[in-house]
């Protein structure tokens, strides 16, 4: 099993993810003689999960059923032991897409928290690409290795444990794009821009405050960046539900007794305000006049792009 790559059969030592409903999952690391309880009774490993299909629907031991999934980047964001606060897929979406990242690229992160983004970003560079990802807490750290190992990715990534405000990223002129999620980030720009190659690339930075955004784009500025944007960025959410309608009686211009209508709900914004910067796209409209294309994106939290 591997997050990169998708496999037909659950074998043993593989991390599935069991489905009861949209609202409702969980990770499971498949092991031979080993149980699973949910709510619809006992999951048995060494008969119900190891071999079979992964999309299969398991009968557990009370009746109910769950499907069993091969884990994906989206599945894991929405199910790891959250050791941080972590990135969601809007955010990652978003992120990966302005630092143009593509198989084959090699990206430079800091913190690796939780890893939500890490995994979304080893699955955009593979197979040939690379993550250096630097995160300042030991215990943290050596999790994400373990994670990483776990998952068959730990030949796409290296975890080190420093403080990437000091020590930087321990690489020099080989990335093409640098990921900044800390709580100084204006701190670590002299070293993301050495982490980059020499002729050039893209940086990042999620953070939470206005004023951390405005002290990175001052940084950002000093180290010689352009075209650098800050959007604020939210997902709604629309709720549709089918409801019956009573025509009244109308004499003939009634032609139907009864009727079916559509309502929605209130939309509900998800997650947290936030800013990212994101660059912009300039056309010549005539010798005197500039115009600027303005694109509206979707994104949860704060986030700075360059």
């Amino acid at each position: 099993m591997s997050f990169v790559e998708y496999g037909d059969t659950i074998k043993d030592g593989d991390t599935a993810i069991v489905f009861l409903g949209h609202e409702s999952m969980f990770p499971v690391k498949v092991q031979h003689g080993t149980v699973t309880q949910t709510k619809y009774g006992v999951i048995r490993h060494s008969t119900d999960l190891i071999g079979k299909k992964y999309g299969s629907k398991v009968t557990c031991s009370k009746g109910g059923w769950v499907f069993i999934l091969h884990p994906t980047p989206e599945l894991w964001t929405m199910n790891l032991p959250h050791r941080t606060q972590i990135l969601y897929s809007t955010d990652i979406s978003i992120i990966t897409m302005m630092l143009e990242l593509k198989p084959g690229s090699i990206v430079c992160e800091s913190g690796t928290g939780s890893g939500s983004l890490s995994h979304a970003l080893i699955r955009t560079v593979a197979p040939t690409g690379h993550l250096y990802t630097v995160e300042f807490h030991q215990q943290r750290a050596e999790k994400a290795r373990e994670e990483f190992r776990e998952h068959g990715v730990e030949h796409l990534v290296t975890v080190t444990n420093q403080d990437v405000c000091k020590n930087g990223f321990g690489v020099s002129n080989i990335a093409d794009a640098v990921f900044l999620d800390i709580p100084s980030p204006w701190e670590a720009i002299g070293h993301a821009k050495s982490a980059l190659k020499a002729e050039g690339g893209r940086i990042c930075s999620f953070s939470p405050c206005i004023e951390q955004v405005q002290r990175t784009c001052l940084a950002m500025e000093e180290y010689g960046f352009t075209e650098i944007n800050t959007l604020e960025i939210l997902l709604r959410v629309y709720n549709v539900r089918t409801i019956s309608l009573q025509i009244p009686d109308l004499g003939k211009a009634a032609e139907a007794n009864s009727s079916t209508g559509f309502d929605s709900s209130n939309p509900s914004n998800q997650g947290t305000l936030g800013y990212v910067m994101v660059r912009r796209w300039f056309f010549l409209g005539s010798v005197s006049e500039m115009r600027v294309l303005v694109r509206t994106l979707s994104l949860e939290s704060t986030s700075v792009l360059h």
